[in-house]
């Protein structure tokens, strides 16, 4: 986009991802009872409370697929929807399987114990916390929005891809996860073998490469 609009010479550098760290983030142990029940699909999605996440649109499409199977849903940020979002919880009965906390310092090792990760988002500019969650090959459900998801997902070969701010495509690619977890973890490790592009050591290298040119 730079070079078409702006017609500038620009090199495209990902967002450093420093893998071992989420990794020993992940070990964290800690008590959260509302993921304990490993016989329930545990979805998460992290990210502010905030218009662009969309989470009213999960929390629509959370609704019509609670009846399928036994689930919970976790949301972790802070923001001005959270009001909005608890009030939607709690007029659709939902309280006992949607769970709002607020940012955690170290949201990896919630992220861990999930089944199953989504974003919302109506637009992103590199999600890192897709990179996280390919890095613990958690299964990924994202919205096709610019920018990074068709990106860090390989399109759909690394996970799932619905119509961006489409609460009923989002509902199908839920259904199917819940229909085909093996299809999803393959996924997955595919999203997993291709995550040396956003490797830190990597990365940081083609940036001091750029600076050393104008030294």
């Amino acid at each position: 986009e730079m070079k078409y609009n702006f017609n500038v010479n620009a090199k495209c550098i990902y967002n450093p991802l420093d893998k071992s760290k989420v990794l020993k983030l992940a070990k964290n142990k800690f008590k959260f009872s509302f993921f304990d029940n490993r016989s329930y699909l545990r979805i998460i999605s992290i990210g502010r409370l905030v218009d662009q996440k969309n989470h009213i649109l999960l929390l629509r499409a959370f609704k019509k697929i609670k009846n399928l199977c036994k689930c919970k849903l976790l949301i972790i940020g802070n923001g001005i929807k959270l009001k909005t979002y608890r009030n939607y919880i709690n007029d659709n009965n939902l309280d006992k399987i949607v769970k709002i906390i607020p940012f955690q310092k170290n949201p990896i090792k919630f992220l861990k114990r999930s089944d199953l990760f989504i974003l919302s988002s109506k637009y992103e500019g590199l999600p890192n916390v897709l990179l996280e969650s390919v890095a613990l090959k958690i299964p990924i459900i994202s919205s096709n929005c610019k920018s990074g998801p068709t990106e860090i997902l390989s399109k759909n070969k690394g996970g799932l891809l619905f119509k961006n701010n489409n609460e009923k495509d989002l509902v199908k690619k839920i259904k199917y996860f819940i229909k085909n977890k093996k299809i999803m973890s393959k996924k997955a490790n595919y999203a997993f073998k291709n995550l040396d592009r956003f490797d830190k050591k990597k990365n940081l290298e083609e940036y001091l490469k750029i600076i050393l040119q104008y030294i």
